[in-house]
């Protein structure tokens, strides 16, 4: 699919990503119906802040007016036939057509007229139609009394066990006009969908029975039924249009968390949720207030963190434990976060509310304890694909990317990350998205994969600031930090981490400058400014004390040693090396190790050093980060020391950056420049730039030789 779809980008240039995503896919990667369809769309859309067109094909009229002409050529018969299949089809699939045609005795002889035209043919399962264009217009094309003919032919057979759903379906979609009764039929029918787990369906029969009922005020309520409906089940774009004609603030609250200004979602839900606590509903409203604690904790604002504990407080509402904790951590009430912290992280068995287990797995973040943080967010995307709630999975992503990072497994955690990415950008969560991208320019970051870091990180950093979320716009700047960390350039590293600290609501995080004190210290130790460094790190170990994170107290005693010089700082060096033992930060150990190593240098500790230095450099290659590793060849060089060189040709991996692997395998299977960008949603430009990287790297000259390098690896 991505192949086909890229066909089409240069066509769409204008559009945001996101929107892209799911345009293309709308138009089935035909490059004619891209540039059509975008071309037709406002300019509101084209940026994502408005949600698609219902059916965006339908706006492809020249491209339609062929399909009519070729589908009204055929005989009578022949296009009833064709109009039933399509009826069978879309959009509730209900898999009748072969009963529908059996019961009514249609003579299927006239199918051979279309399947000489090229337009569709039959098998067992219906009809199979050339493309989704030619479906539409053979639907179109029909007069309303076919239509209602052929919906009514279908609904006559779904008789058997679960096929309710679609028997209302095709009754109402043979109404004439509004009825009470068929409304009160698919409401019933909406309820068995959803009880059955398809919430896609139980939105069309929700929005079907809003056109239907004859009474004004049920509309809404079913309108707000079928957009939760279509949220859960991926399709953001027509939970948006479906929203936008109610006056449901908690769902409006919702999508705009999601694909919206943080800050006005955060006002929506937290409006709604007093609506609710004085409904005496306080299950809906707790539930409102833990969403109205995503948006205060996305936009980074402690502000509304205050406002929406003083809104739990007045209602009686226990409130989530990240907005607790994060409410006290920002006040300096580092004790009565912990223990908050620590009810929430504990709460992550198996089988439980994903959105639960987000917050179990935030709140393991916040205290360092990364083997939790994985095991919460695992099982929240486990428990959102047994329910069927799709939108959840890249969610629970994003949090769980912070542990793949800051266990060192950038390698292993690029694919799985890209894939959310993709799920997020196709069910309209461009928010989740962005805060996805940031964390792929972190991982860049760490594998010395510069023009991706940048890229990724400007990206992220764009949208994040014209959204008010200050997260991911604190994730991206954090990256590129530890980019020029990584890489020497301490001065620009140092200022990049003061401006984080500095930023306000929607423009930076609290959270991502506390993570990133290790790092400012670090840098402002090396541009020699002490005193700020100091005051960073004071704040950052009385955090860690009261936390009691080993890997935390780790890397306030490795602040320690940077702060101070010679056998002080060593003694200081090996706690911090004896606290790593006991976490799960493996980077940072090997980080500590350097540093160890480089201080030993210069105290004339060769022999220690050289101990030192070996096994932050094995590590870093073990890692995939080589800027580190050749920091660490530079220290050995120091010493005198003969460091390897870069591992030989059979150990791939270990030679090429984790994107640069992932590019050249695909360019090995045949991907050209632009089926890889699609794929993973970077310029074809920037693949180019890779792929001469990997040429260099492995001393080839050309596609022919990396096939051939590749196949050795495998055989």
């Amino acid at each position: 699919m991505w192949s086909s779809q890229n066909t089409a980008s240069a066509a769409v240039p204008a559009l945001s990503e996101g929107v892209r995503v799911r345009l293309l896919h709308a138009a089935q990667g035909d490059p004619r119906a891209a540039a059509e369809l975008a071309a037709a769309l406002t300019e509101r859309q084209t940026t994502g802040l408005d949600p698609l067109p219902a059916e965006p094909l339908a706006l492809a009229p020249a491209l339609l007016r062929t399909h009519r002409r070729d589908v009204r050529a055929l005989p009578d018969d022949t296009r009833f036939l064709l109009l039933l299949g399509a009826a069978d089809q879309y959009p509730v699939p209900t898999h009748a057509y072969a009963r529908a045609v059996t019961a009514a005795r249609l003579d299927t002889r006239p199918l051979d007229t279309a399947e000489a035209a090229g337009l569709a043919h039959a098998t067992a399962q219906g009809i199979v139609f050339r493309d989704a264009r030619t479906r539409i217009a053979v639907y179109e094309s029909a007069s309303m009394t076919d239509r209602r003919e052929a919906h009514r032919l279908l609904a006559a057979v779904l008789n058997g066990e679960g096929e309710r759903p679609g028997r209302s379906w095709h009754r109402a979609a043979g109404a004439l006009g509004p009825s009470r009764r068929l409304a009160g039929e698919l409401r019933l029918a909406a309820r068995v969908a959803r009880a059955i787990g398809d919430p896609g369906l139980a939105s069309a029969l929700a929005e079907r029975a809003a056109a239907l009922t004859p009474e004004p005020a049920e509309r809404m309520p079913l309108l707000a039924q079928a957009a939760a409906e279509a949220w859960q089940s991926g399709d953001g774009d027509r939970a948006r249009r479906l929203v936008a004609a109610t006056d449901d603030d908690a769902l409006g609250g919702l999508l705009a968390l999601r694909a919206g200004n943080a800050s006005e979602a955060f006002d929506a839900l937290l409006t709604a949720t007093v609506r609710h606590g004085g409904d005496q509903a306080p299950d809906k409203a707790a539930h409102l207030l833990a969403r109205a604690t995503e948006a205060a904790i996305y936009t980074g604002d402690l502000r509304r963190c205050r406002e929406a504990a003083a809104v739990a407080d007045a209602l009686g509402i226990l409130p989530p434990s990240t907005l607790g904790a994060l409410a006290a951590a920002f006040e300096g009430r580092y004790d009565d976060a912990r223990d908050v912290l620590e009810a929430a992280a504990g709460r992550c068995g198996p089988g439980g509310d994903p959105t639960q287990l987000i917050h179990s797995g935030i709140a393991a973040l916040l205290l360092g304890d990364h083997t939790r943080a994985f095991t919460a967010t695992a099982r929240a995307a486990a428990s959102a694909r047994a329910r069927g709630d799709t939108v959840t999975v890249p969610q629970a992503m994003e949090f769980r990317a912070y542990t793949e990072f800051w266990t060192g497994r950038p390698k292993a955690a690029e694919g799985a990350v890209l894939d959310a990415l993709r799920q997020a950008y196709a069910t309209g969560q461009d928010n989740g998205a962005c805060h996805l991208q940031a964390a792929l320019a972190m991982f860049a970051a760490v594998t010395g994969d510069e023009k991706v870091c940048r890229e990724r990180a400007d990206s992220a950093r764009a949208y994040a600031l014209g959204r008010g979320l200050g997260l991911p716009a604190a994730l991206a700047m954090f990256a590129l930090a530890f980019l020029d960390l990584s890489t020497g350039r301490y001065a620009a590293s140092a200022a990049r981490l003061r401006a984080l600290a500095g930023f306000g609501p929607g423009h930076g995080h609290r959270a991502i400058r506390h993570l990133a004190t290790p790092h400012y210290v670090e840098a402002a130790v090396r541009t020699g400014d002490s005193r700020v460094a100091r005051a960073a790190h004071a704040d950052y170990d009385r955090w860690a004390r009261t936390v009691r994170s080993a890997d935390d107290l780790a890397l306030s005693a490795r602040c320690r040693a940077l702060l101070a010089t010679g056998e002080e700082a060593v003694e200081h060096y090996r706690t911090a090396l004896d606290l790593h033992a006991s976490g799960t930060r493996d980077f940072e150990r090997a980080r500590t190790e350097l540093l160890f190593g480089s201080a030993l240098r210069r105290l004339r500790n060769r022999t220690e050093a050289r101990d030192r230095l070996h096994s932050a450099l094995e590590a870093f290659e073990h890692f995939g980060s080589p800027q580190c590793a050749v920091q660490a060849r530079a220290e050995l060089r120091a010493l005198g020391e003969r460091a390897s060189g870069a591992p030989g040709a059979e150990d791939l991996a270990a030679r090429l950056t984790a994107q640069q692997l992932m590019i050249a395998r695909m360019a090995a299977d045949g991907a050209t420049n632009r089926e890889i960008a699609a794929r993973l949603l970077l310029s074809p430009r920037t693949i180019d730039h890779h792929l001469r990287g990997v040429f260099s790297r492995l001393g080839i000259r050309s596609r022919i030789e990396l096939v051939r390098l590749l196949g050795e690896e495998s055989a």
